[in-house]
C-alpha cells in the first residue's frame, strides 16, 4: 500500500477526521488507497495554537501524547487539486473547491501548492510501527477488510 509520512499534529488531525486535505508542494497521479504515517517530528508550536490544541484535546491528544513513527490511519486519495488563490483566511482550489475555517488553518494553501483530497479515513485501533520516508512509499500492510 502507498504511504505518506506527515509530521504531527497533522497526521493525527487526518486520522481523527478533522483534516480532509493534505497540502503539498507537489502533485501526485496516485489515486486510491493511502496510509497515513506519523513521522517522528512534532511541530510543538502548532500544537500550542489555540484551535489545534482544542481539536486535539477533544480527542484526547496533546503535544506529549501524539503517536510518532507509526502508521495511524488509512484513507482513499480521491483527487489532487492545485491551489488557485490564497485569500489569507480561505483558499480556492481547482475543481471549484473552497477551503475555510479549520481546514484552511490546518494546511498550507499558498497559491501554486496542491491539496490532496482524502476520503474514507479510518483510524487504526493499533498503529503500525514503521520508518517514514520522503514522497510516497510502499508498505506491505495486511489489513483484513480495510483498504485492500
Amino acid at each position: 500500500m502507498k504511504v505518506i509520512t506527515i509530521i504531527q499534529p497533522w497526521a493525527t488531525l487526518i486520522a481523527i477526521g478533522k483534516k480532509g486535505f493534505e497540502t503539498r508542494s507537489w502533485a501526485t497521479k496516485h489515486r486510491g488507497p493511502l496510509a497515513i504515517h506519523a513521522g517522528k517530528k512534532i511541530d510543538k508550536d502548532a500544537c500550542r495554537h489555540k484551535r489545534f490544541r482544542e481539536v486535539l484535546a477533544k480527542h484526547g491528544y496533546d503535544e506529549k501524547t501524539l503517536p510518532t513513527g507509526v502508521i495511524v490511519a488509512t484513507c482513499r486519495l480521491a483527487d489532487c487539486h492545485r491551489v488557485i488563490m490564497d485569500f489569507g483566511f480561505s483558499a480556492k482550489l481547482e475543481g471549484g473547491y473552497r477551503v475555510t475555517d479549520n481546514e484552511y488553518l490546518f494546511g498550507d494553501y499558498s497559491q501554486g501548492r496542491y491539496a490532496w483530497r482524502l476520503r474514507d479515513v479510518s483510524s487504526l485501533s493499533e498503529p503500525i510501527p514503521a520508518k517514514g520516508q520522503l514522497s510516497l512509499w510502499e508498505h506491505p500492510l495486511e489489513m483484513a477488510g480495510e483498504m485492500q
